[in-house]
């Protein structure tokens, strides 16, 4: 089968023909489209308790990875490998006020819900028609990510909307008017505490965490009722004086530890465990100020969701000195071995290795590279902790690899159980490390300095497939470009998987074989990761890339050629 290539000007064609092209045009903090007929989907969609416990998805996707384990896996398999060559653009969706989209649409009965800066807003899943828009000017006085107004996604329960502004606000809106409910604000702003990321609503919860960690701030979770804004509980990240761990934190540093929360975590209902992940310490690149493990950085977190407390915790790489954030999505699935369950947490961290834990109890059970590119550590021991190598930031420069960007990062991995195989994007790159002690400034970034790359480094994404439990690598799917680009995936029963590539295409491979089926030239680069849905027995394909939410569907039968 003949991989098709398609543009953005088809995309634009198709639009002019009513395929459907949406763009934002509306003002005021809420504002609702009068339905163009009894037809047309209106914003009445609730999220019950069973869709969000659903697992699989189908035709709703009801949090930023689909459902609670992180897979994003859909059973949808209407697009499958023999047809998805005749995937076309069905709509677009152009916000209005972001160049960098990094939001994953969430969809409940055929609405489609996504964030752009610090706006909600409400679309018909079918046709990208806006059914309202929740405004919300962008705040200033910020640093580094949050200044950048970056937003991830929402949350839903019941019939609420709940998201995170930039300033680190949660806001809860009506699901069908978009009209503002409650507005909490649970962070500091003038510390230089942002929100970047998607609410996880869990049980009768909304939880959330924050932004910050390269601005000196320190890690905290957060969970409010769901229904009143109230505040239940709060877990810190970074020990206070007395507490276990404290003593990477001398005098008032842990303050400014860094350790934030700045992606959704997962949840297991039947362990009733939440898992959540932190970021690097700070300041990033010098750690003569943090001795020790500077916990609870670069880690996984297991917590009890009613009460907030620490189950327990996993450290990828204790006293980091490379600023590898934790962050990437701790996937939770489970393996049958020798007649038992084997319930796993799996993680392909920023530092170059894919983790496989026991998720009851945070056991480590193995590590393996994933990149060929990784010189900071020989390898993990029996504990799980990382055999350095002694290469360490310097004031003159040490070439380190993975480099700033990490192995992999904050876009989505997936994983298929028809295949057994965990897919991830990763990235083969070196930077120059630049280590130079500088006391923290309130106002200004806590890097300690930073990187540059080499000017004969070529740095490159790779799409890899591995196999679990063991971590062993199956296929690989080179990327031509820059290695620039901040494309997740998504995986389904049709036997693909759909990734943002690193020429600027949303692409469909096998599943199975990695071979490529599909290939659409968006011409902008994604910084999101893709999700599907269906409604009246549709299934769709979206993806934000830039400044435009694209949606994908099969036509209809009858459009089809003769064959």
């Amino acid at each position: 089968m003949k991989t098709w290539f398609q543009s953005t000007a088809a995309v634009l064609a198709l639009a002019s023909a009513g395929i459907g092209l949406s763009r934002a045009g509306q003002q005021g903090q809420a504002s609702a489209q009068p339905p163009a007929s009894s037809a047309q989907t209106s914003a009445t969609a609730l999220a019950s308790a069973s869709d969000l416990l659903t697992t699989p998805v189908a035709a709703n996707w009801t949090s930023y990875n689909g459902d609670y384990t992180g897979r994003r896996y859909s059973s949808l398999r209407d697009i499958t490998a023999a047809n998805v060559n005749r995937l076309r653009a069905a709509w677009v969706f152009h916000p209005g006020n972001s160049q960098r989209l990094e939001v994953t649409p969430v969809v409940i009965d055929g609405v489609m819900y996504i964030t752009s800066a610090n706006d909600a807003i409400a679309l018909d899943a079918r046709r990208g028609r806006v059914l309202w828009r929740h405004t919300r000017p962008e705040s200033s006085g910020l640093l580094d990510d949050a200044a950048a107004h970056k937003n991830r996604g929402v949350a839903v329960w019941k019939n609420s909307v709940y998201m995170e502004t930039d300033d680190a606000h949660l806001l809860c809106l009506d699901a069908r008017s978009g009209s503002l409910r409650w507005d909490v604000p649970y962070a500091d702003k003038v510390k230089h505490y942002g929100a970047t990321s998607a609410p996880l609503v869990v049980k009768d919860e909304v939880i959330v965490g924050t932004s910050g960690g390269d601005s000196g701030v320190r890690g905290f979770l957060a969970a409010f009722d769901a229904a009143t804004g109230q505040l239940k509980w709060r877990l810190w990240t970074i020990p206070a004086p007395g507490e276990f761990g404290s003593a990477s934190w001398p005098g008032d540093s842990y303050l400014h530890g860094g350790g934030t929360t700045w992606m959704p975590g997962t949840y297991d209902p039947e362990l009733n465990l939440l898992y959540w992940t932190t970021s690097n310490p700070a300041p990033d690149f010098v750690g003569d100020t943090r001795p020790g493990d500077d916990l609870y950085t670069d880690c996984v977190l297991a917590i009890d969701p009613d009460t907030g407390k620490l189950k327990w915790h996993f450290q990828f790489t204790p006293h980091d000195l490379n600023d590898f954030d934790a962050n990437e999505t701790p996937v939770l699935l489970n393996v049958q071995q020798q007649g038992e369950t084997h319930r796993l947490l799996v993680q392909a961290n920023r530092n170059g290795f894919l983790y496989i834990l026991d998720r009851t109890n945070g056991k480590f059970l193995n590590a393996a590279p994933f990149v060929e590119k990784l010189n900071w550590a020989k390898g993990v021991d029996a504990s799980g902790r990382p055999i350095l190598t002694g290469l360490r930031p310097t004031s003159q420069g040490t070439l380190m690899c993975p480099g700033i960007n990490g192995a992999t990062n904050w876009f989505s991995p997936s994983y298929n159980p028809d295949t057994g195989f965990f897919y991830v994007m990763a990235l083969e790159s070196c930077n120059l490390y630049f280590g130079n002690p500088k006391p923290f400034v309130r106002g200004e970034t806590y890097y300690d300095t930073g990187t540059t790359l080499p000017p004969d480094e070529h740095a490159q994404k790779i799409l890899l497939a591995l196999s679990l439990p063991e971590g062993r690598l199956v296929w690989r799917y080179p990327q031509i470009g820059q290695g620039d680009s901040w494309g997740g995936t998504l995986t389904t029963a049709g036997g693909l998987v759909f990734f943002g590539d690193d020429t600027g295409a949303l692409e469909a491979v096998d599943a199975q074989t990695g071979r490529a089926l599909w290939h659409f030239n968006i011409g902008q680069s994604m910084h999101a990761s893709p999700m599907t849905y269906a409604v009246d027995g549709i299934q769709y394909v979206a993806i934000a890339a830039e400044s435009d939410v694209l949606v994908f569907s099969l036509p209809p039968a009858k459009s089809l050629p003769n064959e």
